[in-house]
């Protein structure tokens, strides 16, 4: 049951509060807020304010470092190194977005491999903020080990997001965002919260058998998407994000749900291409292709409910349960 809606605003100043409270500095407080706000309005809940206390907890604890500062040296004229120094992931992929537009446009390509991170939230709002701006992205993400490889029980991969995203000349931009689990490992988390039960086909018991329990599966193995192609995906994702950056691998990274352990220390990798660089009007010949799908009977392009869901919910606020706004005013206290 929806006991309260928040309004942008409001929801963006619960977080800061809540986070600066916890041992989280303003800047840090806003970047993250600015990525739960934007995850809730994207109607991805699981990676809106239901990560809050969890975030709170791990500031307070030392597990995030809340006082970071994220810090980036070009290794390469297309390369950018970051460093989220154990902090969030927000302020080290916001400070990726400001610096690989100019380097992308004057060399056709740049990419951004980002070490000591944490929890990137909603891949998709990354890449379509570059594209916002006339720019193809592709994000890849690794997460703490909750995949097999395919045929095995022992969790090796994190659920590992690839997100896409292309300008499309006269419209919003073409949105790709999946998990390489058959659902986000978040969306569980919220069940477990809900005390509610999730659908057969999502995840396994630590014991390796099919579970409904959400708090089984938390403590068991996602099925891939796609069975063995989706777990032989989420092993590029792993190269990519932390064996390509120094990131830890799924496995040495320590939960994102708790404020227990060392920090994750998990990657993330950001390429961004100008669709200029061959001089082809990239972004008409995407259009092209979108139109054709948008105007395709049962068809639906991916982003565009996102988008219109976004609009929706900007208007009619943020819904958040009585129990879920205890929890967060808890945070801290």
């Amino acid at each position: 049951m929806t006991d309260h809606r928040l309004t942008q605003d409001e929801a963006h100043a619960l977080i800061v509060d809540t986070l600066i409270r916890c041992r989280t500095s303003r800047p840090n407080a806003e970047a993250v807020a600015r990525a739960l706000v934007g995850a809730e309005l994207a109607g991805q809940s699981g990676h809106g304010l239901r990560r809050l206390a969890a975030y709170a907890a791990q500031a307070q604890s030392g597990k995030v470092d809340g006082m970071a500062v994220a810090s980036a040296e070009w290794t390469r004229p297309g390369a950018l190194a970051v460093d989220a120094a154990h902090g969030f992931a927000f302020p080290a992929l916001e400070l990726a977005v400001a610096r690989l537009p100019e380097a992308a446009r004057s060399q056709g390509i740049a990419m951004a491999g980002i070490r000591r991170s944490h929890h990137a939230g909603v891949a998709g709002l990354v890449v379509e903020a570059l594209a916002a701006e006339g720019l193809v992205a592709l994000m890849v993400a690794n997460a703490p080990a909750a995949m097999a490889p395919w045929g095995s029980a022992r969790p090796l991969f994190g659920t590992n997001p690839i997100a896409f995203a292309a300008p499309v000349a006269g419209g919003d931009p073409v949105v790709i965002d999946i998990s390489l689990s058959k659902v986000a490992r978040g969306k569980i988390m919220a069940a477990n919260q809900k005390g509610q039960p999730i659908p057969g086909g999502w995840a396994l018991d630590a014991d390796g058998r099919p579970t409904t329990d959400a708090a089984a599966a938390l403590d068991g193995t996602m099925i891939a998407m796609g069975d063995a192609k989706g777990a032989a995906l989420a092993l590029m994702v792993e190269m990519l994000s932390a064996g390509l950056t120094g990131a830890n691998y799924a496995f040495e990274a320590t939960s994102y749900f708790d404020a227990e352990g060392a920090p994750p220390g998990t990657g993330q990798n950001l390429i961004v291409i100008d669709p200029e660089a061959f001089g082809a009007g990239a972004a008409e010949r995407f259009a092209l292709l979108a139109g054709l799908i948008e105007t395709t009977d049962g068809a639906r392009l991916p982003g565009r409910r996102r988008q219109a869901l976004r609009t929706e919910l900007a208007a009619a606020g943020i819904a958040v349960d009585n129990d879920l706004l205890r929890q967060i005013e808890a945070a801290g206290r």
